[in-house]
């Protein structure tokens, strides 16, 4: 059946079996959605820690060491930009 035959006869169901139907298809449109932000999550956090290890990586091969003085005098002490009021 074609998605324009099923349309057409969608008008041949009772108001109720229309109701149902769109419940139906909401809701397997909403886990479909679900499953997809949670394949999005995943590739983010999948992506977040290949980028921590490919970073580790490069630190390692460079010989680069990072000790507590490096970032002793980072903060910035200042009270921040002026307000107006």
């Amino acid at each position: 059946m074609r998605l324009q035959d099923l349309i057409k006869s969608l008008d041949e169901l009772s108001v109720e079996d229309q109701a149902s139907l769109f419940n139906v298809l909401k809701s397997k449109l909403a886990q479909m959605n679900h499953k997809e932000s949670e394949q999005t999550s995943e590739d983010d956090e999948n992506r977040f820690w290949q980028g921590i290890s490919k970073f580790r990586e490069t630190i390692e091969q460079e010989g680069i060491i990072f000790a507590d003085e490096d970032f002793a005098n980072l903060r910035d002490r200042s009270p921040g930009r002026e307000t107006e009021r």
